[in-house]
């Protein structure tokens, strides 16, 4: 028999016991935050909610466009169509990851950020630029880890043609600590230099000081290396019997040895699972990439503790990136699962993040969509007199690996210098230049007039309009012309006596105009 006092203890133990038990099992049960949970409350909170998730027409085009810079055809519309499968568009992005424009594309986004660009401003030759954008070219494809990414660039050493990755800082027009922080700062933190006090700029640009350049023999080679008799501190040349003090940007400090190469010791920190900035940075550029505006704005020249519209969405963001291991395509499957951005983009909301913006191609991506229509690439030009600046009018213009290599169309249509890396640079704004020249250039009417797909659509034509003109917008568009287009379609082919070439010349000038055509949405 139990005594009464040890009963009463035993009993209080089992009831903490329970309540703890249950405790644990409701834990367990709450549900995990998704980024449709994180972004509906938000939306919530103005009276607004998530709106209908897209058609799967819709959704095809627009995770092409997303990820590969391109229209999807209609046979590869008709394919995923016909997938009967409910996981139909998981498998569809499984699919994109492995298409060469999907790295085209990723590479020419870091292209943008990484300044590859011959001569000037930059400090590369030609030659390095081929090199180095093979190197960013070859990353996306094997989707090297972000971490492995951002540390090969940060502690690159070598020739600049025979180790692409030391072009990093090459790049630069001054070659001086704090010209490298500053890069860093807004290519992995996402931070503007000049948002940062004096102090941990300056802390900042030492992790750098030590990093020299030198010429070798062969015509316009250059050695990127660290220079171990450069000062260690800012005092000056450490010795051999000291350490070496350096404060990263977060406060924190570390005791380095004086051999150290404080590159290195900077990747460490920057690469940490622990550092937050790093992960939050990416995981920021490649919700703008999908969704067109940053959880934190400017992406790339943010202020140090400035406003972020969702820090727990960034949060969930960043640590979904570092769970992963760091694999950016993880990050890519799960924005794109979400009805966040597979909803219609309709609509004013509040935060702006919250909804898929609607906004124009990027020249790149606009001239190769034309050139489907025309089979007339463009006339690319370079100041550069060097080899590698004649380019196949075939090629497509998101391969491009030189930024100095260009077009009159991409000027007019806003891409960027790439001049100082930032994502600003890129203008996607619609002026009246871009519109008087889609609306009367006599090349362009050419184009569409002998082009390939006035000729497909011709052919289809014989064996009923219907045909034609659902391919020409498909082809274009990314969809069927809905009854009342198709009803409009239908009586100016009735005044221009049926599908003729040049009704249909009119009907695919007149879609390249459209607001459809030119923009994601």
């Amino acid at each position: 028999m139990i005594a009464p006092g040890k009963a009463t203890s035993l009993c209080l133990v089992l009831l903490l016991w329970s309540l703890g038990y249950w405790a644990a099992a409701q834990s367990s049960q709450a549900p995990k935050p998704t980024i449709d949970g994180i972004v509906s409350r938000a939306l919530a909170a103005g009276g607004k909610s998530l709106n209908a998730p897209v058609s799967d027409e819709a959704y095809i085009s627009r995770v092409y466009l997303d990820l590969l810079g391109t229209r999807p055809t209609v046979a590869e519309q008709d394919a995923f169509l016909a997938d009967p499968s409910p996981e139909r568009r998981a498998k569809l992005v499984e699919g994109l990851f492995l298409r060469p424009e999907f790295a085209d594309y990723l590479s020419l986004k870091w292209g943008d950020i990484l300044r590859v660009k011959s001569e000037y401003p930059s400090n590369l030759w030609p030659n390095a630029v081929q090199a180095y954008h093979q190197w960013i070219r070859e990353a996306m494809r094997t989707n090297l880890g972000y971490d492995k990414f951002a540390r090969a660039l940060i502690t690159g050493s070598g020739s600049d043609f025979r180790d692409p990755e030391s072009n990093f800082f090459r790049v630069l027009p001054s070659r001086d600590p704090a010209s490298f922080a500053r890069h860093v700062s807004q290519t992995f933190l996402g931070l503007g230099l000049d948002y940062l006090d004096a102090g941990t700029a300056t802390e900042l640009g030492r992790f750098f000081s030590r990093l020299a350049f030198k010429r070798s023999m062969e015509w316009k080679e250059e050695i990127v290396y660290t220079d171990p008799l450069a000062p260690g501190s800012a005092a000056g040349p450490a010795s051999a019997s000291t350490s070496v003090s350096y404060r990263f940007p977060d406060g924190s400090r570390i005791e380095a040895s004086p051999g150290a190469d404080p590159r290195i010791v900077f990747a460490d920190w920057l690469c940490s699972p622990a550092n937050p900035w790093f992960a939050r940075a990416m995981a920021n550029r490649i919700w703008s990439w999908l969704l067109g505006t940053g959880i934190r704005e400017p992406v790339d020249e943010a202020r140090l503790g400035g406003p972020e519209a969702s820090p727990e969405l960034l949060d969930f963001l960043a640590k979904a990136l570092v769970d992963s291991g760091w694999d950016l395509r993880a990050l890519y499957r799960l924005v794109l699962a979400s009805q966040t951005y597979a909803q219609e983009s309709r609509g004013d909301a509040e935060p702006s993040y919250a909804r898929y913006r609607i906004r124009r191609l990027d020249a790149e991506v606009l001239a190769d969509a034309l050139y489907r229509v025309t089979g007339k690439g463009e006339a690319y030009v370079s100041p550069i007199p060097e080899p590698f600046t004649f380019i196949p009018k075939e090629n497509r213009s998101i391969s491009l690996a030189d930024g100095s290599i260009t077009s009159s169309f991409l000027v007019k249509f806003g891409r960027p210098s790439r001049d100082r890396g930032l994502a600003s640079e890129r203008n996607s704004k619609v002026s009246v230049d871009q519109e008087l020249y889609l609306l009367n250039s006599s090349a362009l009417r050419q184009g569409i007039e002998q082009g390939p797909l006035l000729a497909e659509a011709l052919a289809l034509a014989k064996t009923g309009k219907a045909g034609a003109l659902s391919y020409l917008y498909r082809s274009l568009l990314g969809r069927r012309p809905s009854p009342a287009e198709a009803a409009t379609v239908e009586a100016y082919l009735k005044r221009k006596g049926g599908p003729s070439r040049q009704a249909l010349v009119d009907i695919a000038w007149a879609l390249v105009n459209s607001t459809e055509f030119l923009f994601r949405h």
